[in-house]
């Protein structure tokens, strides 16, 4: 949602400023139990069950938003990381971007809860060419273990969105000490690593409902 909807007059920006109010309060509910009901998010948005449904015509449709939003927001960081010139310092800034804004706890705790489309399976595809782009960056570096796929930065964020405390700023401070541990994992001076990595795609059939 942009500044200027939000700024719109009257009922439009009203309702530009309901539907983010509505987003967040989808968050804060489905990440703390993704089977509540959808009347638990209208509840904390403080907007009626019909405000919602106007928007949202089903639980289904909220998840799927709020899971499509955090990829285009994982693009976005991606595709501002290819515009770092050393490769390393784009990885590992990205990274670190993208567990501060806490994009993959939607993937870890929603997985399976509603039918992607196929505009989400384009743009995850895009994500999956970005973060292979930003690894064979980091490769060309040196710094970069040679055993290190792209599959595998999706696994680390993964962990990263795992760690949760009922301390807001706690949980970021936990995040991001494993992911400076799980960064020096990825450097080439480590030794080699134990198992083959996830294979293109293996990962991907969590999204299937069950």
């Amino acid at each position: 949602m942009s500044e200027t909807e939000t700024a719109l007059p009257g009922r439009r920006g009203q309702a530009a400023r309901n539907n983010i109010v509505i987003l967040d309060a989808a968050r804060h509910v489905f990440l703390g139990d993704p089977k509540a009901p959808i009347s638990q998010v209208a509840e904390r948005a403080g907007v009626g069950i019909s405000a919602l449904y106007r928007r949202y015509p089903s639980k289904e449709a909220l998840l799927r938003h709020i899971c499509h939003d955090g990829l285009m927001l994982y693009i976005g960081e991606a595709e501002l990381a290819a515009e770092e010139p050393d490769g390393w310092a784009a990885l590992t800034g990205f990274l670190a971007r993208i567990v501060e804004l806490d994009v993959h706890s939607l993937t870890v705790h929603l997985a399976g809860t509603f039918t992607p489309t196929p505009e989400m399976g384009r743009d995850a595809r895009r994500a999956g060419e970005l973060t292979t782009h930003l690894v064979e960056r980091a490769r060309e570096t040196g710094r970069l273990r040679p055993d290190a796929v792209a599959e595998d930065i999706g696994m680390i964020l993964e962990c990263c969105a795992a760690i949760r405390v009922d301390d807001p700023e706690r949980t970021s401070q936990l995040r991001h000490r494993y992911l400076a541990l799980l960064i020096e994992g990825l450097a080439a001076k480590g030794p080699d690593l134990p198992g083959p990595p996830p294979r293109p795609g293996e990962m991907n059939g969590r999204w299937r409902p069950a």
